[in-house]
């Protein structure tokens, strides 16, 4: 047997695996820690009996011989993944005549991430918009506290514009057109100013309207993929990588239907198999701040770190801290706690108990803990609510608002996907000028979720405050009446055009927490996305790019640089393809 085809154990990774590997990646810290009673995830992600959530997330590789391979495919480049990273890899590498694999989880390819970011685009360009550049790699530093590669960083900052131009000509062989977004910030957000940088793309079609309703990105880099004579080959879960013992990683294996199928690489094998949401155990210990925040799931369910668990297996290391994606529209029924719902522990799957995003939940309106008390600066978006929340009893909290809710989001001024709500809303909005607002928040009036009421008091025992919480709630809002009368906040320091009044009928009162869309941690990746070893050296033939890999992000995603999670996915991915090639 060759060294490649070794991939026993023992000739794999087999000193790899439990706690003391974990220090041996520079993981010590994230040591595996049984955190809620509940049954593990087995490595296919589901459950089994007999421990807890969180209890040996990373587990060991599992024992595959030469003799159980069904199938063996040979490449020049493998690609894991068929989501926004590795569909851009797939066509690109089509376009420049790479000999390449792509492999799939799932049966889809992922869903299309519309919103991407570019620097020095000809949309951009056009209007005469330029980017500070030195202030941009410092608003992405100081969001991840320095846990990043500046390397890496520039490297999306000078190739951005390359993948730009790539992506814009698939999509304008559609018909589609590109919009720049140039975001204003009127006064600031969260108490202090932010550097809002002029990079955000979408598409729109013929009629004006996102992509969303059109031709999405992904579908048509797959028919670009097909045009090219290859298919993605899906239902193919990965398994482990091969690696030649301490040297290049060789191919991958995957779990399919028909048995386990080795596709070997030689020049090199793409991880983009996003993060890991989709999984309990690895959530619940390496982001507790996640899993004691959100209320409702927004991501993708084959996002279970199947790519940063093999790359761990076969010697690379991970990013020190955590990163999520969370957007505070996590809306659910009064009396609902964040975290992993107990009857679903209970049944070994762990689920959060909400589903989706309530887009209002981002608007700066007055937002009190389950004790009826202002906590947090509520101007501020996206991670910044949830995270204070997880502080607070049950990790939600009330947004409360009154009938005046159209002309206040019109004057939040609210950027990036949030600013969607002030835009939606002029739809509901009559010749008068008053906008009909039991229409607009009709499916979440109906289910439940979204509580209205004819004054404070009887809104107050609607959302579930009692006693002195109840108490707390009334005062909370006659004291930001105050605010609003005098223009100015010293209680939390929010600027003057964010506050609102509650005197106008009716009012209403939705109970929050995060909607978790990914995990933006992973595997240590070096300006070539070349995946490293604890040591900071490159393991020769393995790339990242995307959700799964890191170097980038820390603690939160840096939510006024819209779309910088998917445009250095596609980048990256790009970059790798160019090495190909």
């Amino acid at each position: 047997m060759s060294k490649s085809m070794d991939i026993s154990r023992r000739g794999f990774i087999g000193s790899v695996a439990g706690a003391g590997a974990l220090a041996a990646l520079g993981l010590a810290g994230c040591a595996p820690k049984a955190a809620v009673e509940a049954e593990p995830m087995a490595e296919t992600g589901e459950a089994t009996e007999g421990a807890q959530v969180g209890a040996d997330w990373l587990g060991s590789a599992p024992e595959i011989t030469e003799s159980d391979i069904v199938e063996t495919r040979d490449c020049d480049l493998l690609i894991v993944g068929a989501g926004n990273g590795g569909m851009a890899a797939a066509a690109y590498a089509a376009d420049q005549g790479v000999d390449f694999i792509i492999c799939e989880k799932g049966e889809t390819v992922g869903a299309t991430r519309h919103w991407f970011a570019a620097l020095g685009t000809r949309p951009f360009k056009e209007q005469g918009v330029e980017v500070d550049r030195q202030r941009l790699m410092g608003e992405i530093v100081r969001y991840s506290q320095g846990n990043c590669d500046q390397r890496l960083i520039r490297m999306w900052m000078d190739e951005s514009n390359d993948m730009f131009e790539f992506v814009d000509s698939i999509m304008t062989e559609a018909g589609m057109q590109a919009v720049a977004d140039e975001f204003d910030m009127p006064g600031g957000m969260g108490g202090t100013p932010y550097y809002v940088s002029p990079c955000e793309h979408h598409y729109v079609g013929a009629d004006g309207q996102m992509s969303f309703s059109g031709p999405e990105r992904n579908q048509l880099m797959e028919e670009r993929v097909k045009k090219a004579g290859r298919e993605v080959a899906y239902g193919h879960e990965l398994a482990k990588l091969v690696r030649e013992e301490g040297g290049r990683v060789t191919g991958a294996i995957f779990n399919t239907s028909d048995g386990y199928v080795q596709v070997n690489a030689a020049k090199g094998v793409l991880l983009t198999t996003g993060g890991y949401s989709a999984n309990p155990d690895m959530l619940t210990a390496l982001s507790p701040v996640t899993t004691h925040s959100v209320t409702a799931l927004g991501y993708n369910q084959n996002n279970t770190g199947d790519g940063i668990k093999a790359a761990l297996w076969a010697g690379a290391a991970k990013d020190l801290t955590s990163a999520t994606m969370i957007f505070d529209r996590g809306l659910v029924a009064p009396g609902t706690k964040a975290g992993y719902t107990e009857e679903s522990i209970e049944a070994g799957m762990p689920q959060f108990p909400g589903n989706g995003q309530f887009g209002p939940g981002t608007q700066p309106f007055l937002k009190v803990n389950m004790n009826g008390e202002r906590f947090a600066n509520e101007s501020a978006d996206y991670d910044y609510l949830p995270h204070a929340a997880a502080q607070q009893p049950g990790g939600v909290y009330v947004s409360v608002w009154d009938g005046n809710f159209g002309d206040d989001v019109q004057r939040f001024h609210t950027l990036g996907c949030s600013a969607m709500t002030r835009n939606m809303i002029l739809a509901f909005r009559g010749e008068d000028g008053s906008y009909d607002l039991d229409k607009f928040f009709e499916a979440e009036l109906e289910d439940g979720r979204l509580q209205k009421a004819d004054t404070l008091d009887e809104l107050a025992d609607k959302l579930g405050f009692t006693g002195q919480a109840k108490e707390n709630f009334l005062a909370e809002c006659e004291r930001y009446n105050e605010l609003f009368d005098a223009q100015e906040d010293p209680d939390f320091g929010k600027e003057a055009y964010r506050l609102s009044e509650l005197r106008t009928p009716p009012f209403y009162g939705a109970t929050l927490g995060g909607t978790l869309l990914t995990t933006i941690d992973g595997i240590r990746i070096n300006k070539d996305c070349q995946a490293l070893d604890a040591d900071g050296n490159p393991i020769e033939g393995l790339y990242a790019a995307g959700d799964c890999s890191g170097s980038v992000f820390s603690g939160c995603y840096p939510d006024q640089l819209h779309g910088f999670a998917c445009g250095r996915t596609m980048t990256e991915a790009l970059h790798v393809v160019k090495q190909m090639a």
